[in-house]
């Protein structure tokens, strides 16, 4: 499936407003962090503080994500939505004031941690309304594999997406305005678009537990991943926090949210040509090779840079973060519980935000104490641990078609039982 045919088939089974609302939705995310990064960053001078505040952000929404979804698998998404995403607005706002203030960093950490623990979980519930939807078409046998592959496709890079566009506006903002007004529009963000995603008429209702070990996510196959996925954590906080204190120390403290912005470009690029590679090449293959891309493609920050040459280097080392997510997003789809695929997609992605809460406070300190080398640093070593669990410990066969089979249990029941989709079947 071509990356243009992936697109086609997304806007045939719910149309473009979906897709740009559950964008928009999830962009304050990354604003959030890139931007309390700066604004603490400029206010404090201490990039060990501001990589607490930004760090404890992460770490909430790693403790609130699971229950949030879980809440939305039994209950329906529309209220958990719509209250996660009222509550959080007012609590970014609220830390904005305190950071203005000059509060005690503990008053700003515990702001930030509660901001986080309520952070509307829109990824992990868009896949599972997109699977929601797809099982409610006209779709059947191959083809409803193909959409989900598409669809588990599609929601990476709208992840990457927003790694782009979510730094990329942080330094406009911070630019044209200050860096307060970055964090604040973050906030605006999640009150405006977490509501339209919330009332959204895709909105799926709740599905009854599951008993017995078909409704458990505690499977070996599902919950190993939570270790490449922390791993990834370890590197986007390593690396968002050395580009901050690269460029701070440089004199363009500004650009930080810009220059971190083009690694996410290529990122949702190689993401979303991920649906034209051969079927042949399975999805731990392709994780594989990813993680070991994340590692080696890290070896040349440690070169001397000027901005520009930095750029260069990001961009090129954004390649294999695309594929390393894509890769293990479809892993999930495939070993999680239909009834729970909310939660399971919470759960791990909880581990992405808590590597990165724990990259975000161990590369501040880092980057007081080396600089910005010893921050990227901490990126080279997510790489290399995700690579070394994905060749030594995953194993292929966990995710076979045959041994993930089982009927559909997510949202109002099928008509008949039918064989689960698995993700990325057709190469996305």
């Amino acid at each position: 499936m071509s990356p243009l045919e992936t697109l086609r088939r997304m806007n045939r089974i719910a149309g473009w407003p979906l897709l740009l609302a559950t964008f928009l939705a999830r962009l304050p995310v990354s604003m959030t962090l890139i931007g309390l990064l700066t604004l603490v960053t400029s206010t404090t001078g201490s990039v060990a503080a501001a990589g607490l505040v930004s760090g404890a952000f992460a770490l909430g929404e790693a403790v609130g994500g699971p229950v949030i979804a879980r809440f939305a698998d039994r209950h329906g998404q529309r209220v958990p939505v719509l209250v996660t995403a009222a509550v959080d607005t007012a609590l970014i706002a609220l830390l904005v004031a305190a950071v203005t203030v000059d509060a005690p960093l503990p008053v700003l950490v515990a702001l930030a941690a509660a901001g986080g623990l309520c952070m509307p979980q829109v990824g992990p519930m868009a896949r599972t309304r997109w699977v929601v939807l797809i099982r409610k078409g006209p779709d059947r046998g191959p083809e409803r594999e193909r959409s989900v592959s598409a669809a588990m496709s599609v929601e990476g890079v709208l992840d990457e997406a927003s790694f782009v566009l979510g730094p990329a506006l942080v330094g406009v903002l911070t630019l044209t305005l200050s860096p307060t007004a970055s964090v604040l529009g973050a906030a605006v963000l999640i009150g405006v678009f977490g509501t339209v995603f919330a009332l959204h008429p895709t909105a799926p209702p709740g599905s009854a537990p599951v008993r017995g070990a078909e409704g458990r996510i505690t499977r070996p196959a599902l919950l190993l991943l939570a270790v490449p996925m922390f791993c990834q954590g370890l590197f986007f906080g390593g690396m968002s926090t050395g580009v901050t204190a690269f460029a701070d120390n440089a004199g363009h403290g500004d650009l930080s949210g810009l220059m971190y912005a083009v690694m996410g470009s290529s990122s949702a690029v190689a993401g979303l040509m991920m649906a034209s590679l051969p079927v042949g090449f399975s999805l731990t293959a392709r994780t594989r090779v990813a993680a070991g891309g994340l590692a080696l493609l890290t070896l040349p920050l440690y070169l001397d840079h000027g901005p520009a040459t930095l750029a260069v280097t990001i961009f090129v080392l954004g390649i294999a973060i695309g594929p390393h997510l894509v890769s293990l997003f479809g892993l999930i789809e495939r070993a999680a519980p239909p009834s729970r695929l909310s939660q399971s997609m919470a759960v791990i992605l909880s581990s992405l935000i808590l590597g990165q809460s724990l990259g975000s406070m161990v590369s501040g300190a880092l980057a007081d104490a080396y600089g910005h080398q010893g921050a990227f640093a901490l990126a080279t070593a997510g790489g290399l641990i995700s690579f070394a669990v994905t060749t030594l410990v995953l194993r292929g066969h966990w995710y076979d078609r045959a041994a993930t089979s089982a009927p559909d249990t997510v949202g109002p029941p099928p008509e008949a039982p039918a064989a689960r989709a698995t993700g990325l079947s057709r190469g996305a």
